[in-house]
C-alpha cells in the first residue's frame, strides 16, 4: 500500500530500475550456456536451451513478485484481473494468441501465465535479435525470428522451431495483428474493429501444420487496458494498469485446420482465415462490451 502512494512517475522509474538488474542477472547466468550452444552438438544445444529456459522462468517469477510488491497486485491473481475459461496445465503444449497494444503485453503475459502453462515462446521480428541482452537470450531459448518478408523463409523457420518444441511442453505465442495496435494503423489497414487490427493467419497456420497434434488447445487471450493519457508501457510501469483486464479462454483446435497448405491451397487458406476472423470478431465484441476497469 505504501508503494501505491508514490507519485506515478516515481513508481515508473522505480519499476524500470528494479526490473533492469533482474534482466542482466538472468542473461548473465545464461552466458556459459549460450557459448556452449555454438558447438554443433545437438544434444548439448538442447541441454543448454533448457538451462536458459530454467533461468528465464526464475526471471519471470522474480518479475511477478516485483510487480506484486510495487503495484500492489491481488495475491490471488498473477496480474490484475485475470479471467480464465478452461483448465490449463504446465505439462501440456498450447498455442496462444492475443491482441497486441504495447510492449507491456509481453510482460503481462509472462506474469499471468507463469506457473500455469509451459514457458512462453514468441514469434519475433528478426530485428529484435539485435536488441541488447534480450535478443541473444531469446535466440538461446529457441524463439523463432521471422523476416515478415519471405513466406517461404518464415515457413521454414516455423517448422524448425516447432521440430525443437516437440521435445518439451511449450506455449507458442503469436500476436496475429503482426504489430502493435494504433488508430492510424487501424485506418490504414481498413480494420472493421474499433480496437483491433486485421489478423494475419499465416504464422498460426504454419505452427498448427507443424505441431497441431501436440497442442492441447488454443489459449485465446484478450487484454484490455485502463484509459490513460500516457503511453501504455509507461502507464503500466507507473502502476496505473494494476487492474488491467486479462481474459483467457481455452479453445479446441479444429482438426480439419491442423493440416493444410496455407501458402498454395487457396481454398484451405480461405477456410483458415475465416476461422481466425471469427475469433477476432468475438475478441472485438469482448473488448467493446467489457465494463470499465474498477477504479482504485
Amino acid at each position: 500500500m505504501l508503494m501505491r502512494r508514490l507519485p506515478r512517475p516515481v513508481m515508473g522509474v522505480a519499476t524500470f530500475v528494479l526490473m533492469l538488474p533482474l534482466v542482466v542477472l538472468a542473461v548473465g547466468m545464461m552466458v556459459p550456456a549460450m557459448l556452449l550452444r555454438l558447438l554443433p552438438v545437438y544434444r548439448l544445444q538442447r541441454v543448454c536451451a533448457r538451462y536458459c529456459v530454467w533461468n528465464a522462468r526464475r526471471w519471470a517469477a522474480s518479475n511477478r513478485a516485483l510487480y506484486r510488491w510495487l503495484h500492489d497486485l491481488p495475491a490471488t491473481d498473477a496480474y490484475g484481473l485475470l479471467t480464465t475459461e478452461g483448465a490449463l496445465s504446465r505439462d501440456k503444449s498450447y498455442v496462444l494468441i492475443s491482441n497486441h497494444q504495447s510492449w507491456a503485453d509481453i510482460l503481462i503475459l509472462f506474469a499471468c501465465f507463469h506457473g500455469r502453462v509451459p514457458f512462453l515462446r514468441f514469434f519475433l521480428k528478426r530485428d529484435l535479435l539485435y536488441v541488447p541482452l534480450v535478443g541473444i537470450a531469446c535466440w538461446a531459448m529457441d524463439f523463432p525470428f521471422m523476416t515478415r518478408k519471405s513466406a517461404a523463409k518464415d515457413l521454414e523457420t516455423t517448422r524448425r522451431a516447432c521440430a525443437v518444441f516437440r521435445e518439451d511442453p511449450v506455449t507458442v505465442v503469436n500476436f496475429l495483428e503482426g504489430t502493435r495496435f494504433t488508430e492510424a494503423k487501424r485506418r490504414e489497414r481498413g480494420s472493421p474493429h474499433a480496437r483491433l487490427l486485421r489478423p494475419k493467419s499465416a504464422g498460426l497456420s504454419y505452427a498448427l501444420n507443424a505441431m497441431g497434434e501436440q497442442f492441447a488447445g488454443l489459449i485465446d487471450v484478450t487484454i484490455r487496458y485502463r484509459p490513460t493519457t500516457r503511453t501504455l508501457l509507461w502507464s503500466w510501469l507507473c502502476g496505473e494498469q494494476r487492474l488491467v483486464q486479462v481474459h483467457c479462454r481455452l479453445r479446441e483446435l479444429p482438426r480439419e485446420l491442423l493440416h493444410g497448405d496455407y501458402r498454395d491451397d487457396a481454398a484451405f487458406r480461405e477456410r483458415f482465415q475465416h476461422w481466425v476472423n471469427g475469433l477476432w470478431a468475438e475478441k472485438a465484441a469482448r473488448l467493446d462490451a467489457a465494463p470499465p476497469a474498477p477504479t482504485e
